[in-house]
């Protein structure tokens, strides 16, 4: 590649030179008083010229850095978790028999997984956000900071659709970030990519916004918020949940992925925009879960095809293909076949535009649309919804102890289950010497069905315990990885 480029200069700078000759050849029965005349000409047409630079598009030499790192170094730090296993899949039929019968797993000690990944410190209290991959089934999350400080973390709550987590350390007068606005980072910007990797304290990579609201299909999930800032600042395994920030040292992003054949830096890395984060954070220490909020839309991005059919002259907006009855935009009075082309301040032109505006706001907040509908321009007030169609936003339930099962059970959030495709369940947090544990039963599983109820919180379990006038307990389940397990159990 480089070869080629140098060949192109070559012959670039050729042809400048012979272009000369044939000038100065043909030139040269011209008097050496109209040369001097010439010369003076353009030597005061340079000095009359002027110079403009505008603020932001100083050369690479004039920008500081060091302001930025110094404010974020200390702020992003090295994340460690443990992942135990029991020895076999907890979904084994002959483990969970085995540990039935004689009380036990398998015997031999239980391996013990380690991840690596970085975070970024967002309180003085110690909160830290980093990836949702990064902590994702951890038993046990260790914080070094950038002092070489260690502290146990735990999990505040997580967001796999904007791959997201929240994590907290006991204490006070923590070093952190503050956030920026990344609806007005620009491309071209110069930014920092700040991580704590491999426990080597934090490191500092600079580069530029490559492209913003970029979808790279990572994540898997059609509910999923894509909506990705691109850089070509260097990062690398163990950056996954660290910082991306401005020049002012500013949060605008938390690094996530990079495009990579061989799993190494390759000059493509991805981060998730600074106002999604902070909306998910807020939801999570708020909530215990995020609060999505839906337009109420499927759309169709814009090509030259469905421009040319629909007779529009312009290739741009997201052209809505159906509204859905009773959501928010279909209330406002949006339409099948209008055009979003932009909502609140923000121009819309992709899905991930789309999801990635949407995504900052909660049910029941309200957002300007501009759509176009017969050629002409119309604005509309919508108001946003939740998954149901409603806009409430309750507090996730607190966890619970029920002794007749012995076990400590939590709801489902929302979010997990869209993931999982349920519709109720409590989900089984710890175990203690009880009916559950002895038959196998371990952490994570989600019961759904006692004895022909359906459980979703405490009040349907003890109804549903309360339901056995044979002195039996049939219980329908699954677990996370989608096995399905049904049991009868006597008292």
């Amino acid at each position: 590649m480089k070869s080629g480029f140098k060949n192109f200069g070559l012959v670039m700078i050729g042809g400048a030179i012979m272009f000369a000759f044939v000038t100065i050849a043909r030139q040269s029965k011209n008097s050496k008083a109209d040369s001097i005349i010439e010369n003076k000409a353009s030597q005061n047409a340079f000095n009359d010229a002027k110079i403009v630079r505008t603020s932001y598009a100083s050369s690479p030499q004039n920008v500081d850095f060091v302001e930025a790192a110094e404010k974020t170094v200390n702020a992003v730090v090295h994340i460690r978790t443990e992942i135990s296993h029991n020895g076999y899949n907890s979904n084994d039929i002959f483990g969970t028999l085995h540990q039935y019968f004689h009380g036990s797993p398998y015997p031999g000690n239980m391996p013990i997984m380690e991840g690596f990944g970085s975070g970024v410190v967002l309180t003085d209290d110690g909160y830290i956000v980093t990836n949702n991959h990064v902590v994702d089934g951890a038993d046990k999350i260790e914080v070094t900071f950038n002092d070489k400080r260690k502290l146990t973390a735990i999990i505040i709550g997580t967001d796999p659709t904007t791959d997201l987590a929240l994590v907290k350390v006991s204490g006070q007068g923590f070093d952190h970030i503050v956030y920026g606005d990344s609806d007005k980072v620009h491309i071209g910007e110069w930014v920092l990519a700040v991580g704590n990797p491999f426990n080597l304290t934090s490191t500092v990579t600079a580069g530029i916004v490559s492209a913003k609201a970029r979808n790279i299909n990572i994540l898997g999930d059609g509910a999923s918020v894509e909506s990705f800032i691109q850089t070509d600042a260097a990062i690398n395994r163990g950056n996954s949940g660290g910082a991306l920030v401005n020049t002012m040292g500013e949060l605008i992003g938390i690094n996530a992925a990079i495009a990579s054949q061989t799993g190494g830096y390759e000059g493509y890395s991805f981060a998730i925009p600074s106002n999604i984060v902070r909306k998910v954070v807020d939801d999570l220490i708020k909530y215990g879960e995020p609060k999505r909020a839906y337009l109420g839309v499927e759309i169709q991005e814009m090509t030259s095809e469905l421009a040319t059919e629909i007779g529009e002259k312009e290739i741009k907006g997201v052209f809505i293909a159906r509204t859905v009855e009773g959501g928010g935009a279909d209330e406002a009075g949006i339409k099948k076949g209008d055009i979003i082309t932009r909502i609140d301040e923000n121009n819309v032109n992709s899905l991930s535009q789309l999801l990635e505006t949407v995504g900052q706001h909660r049910p029941g907040d309200k957002v300007t649309v501009n759509i176009i509908r017969d050629h002409k321009p119309h604005v509309f007030q919508v108001e946003l919804k939740n998954q149901d169609g409603g806009i409430e936003m309750s507090k996730q339930k607190n966890s619970f102890y029920n002794e007749a099962l012995g076990v400590t059970l939590e709801g489902i959030s929302t979010t997990d289950k869209t993931k999982l495709g349920i519709k109720n369940g409590l989900k089984i947090v710890s175990l203690s010497d009880g009916v559950l544990m002895r038959g196998g039963i371990n952490k994570g599983f989600i019961l759904m069905v006692i004895n022909g109820q359906y459980v979703d919180n405490q009040d349907d379990l003890n109804s549903a315990l309360r339901n056995n006038s044979n002195k039996s307990v049939r219980i329908q389940g699954m677990y996370p990885n989608g096995m399905k397990i049904s049991f009868e159990f006597y008292n």
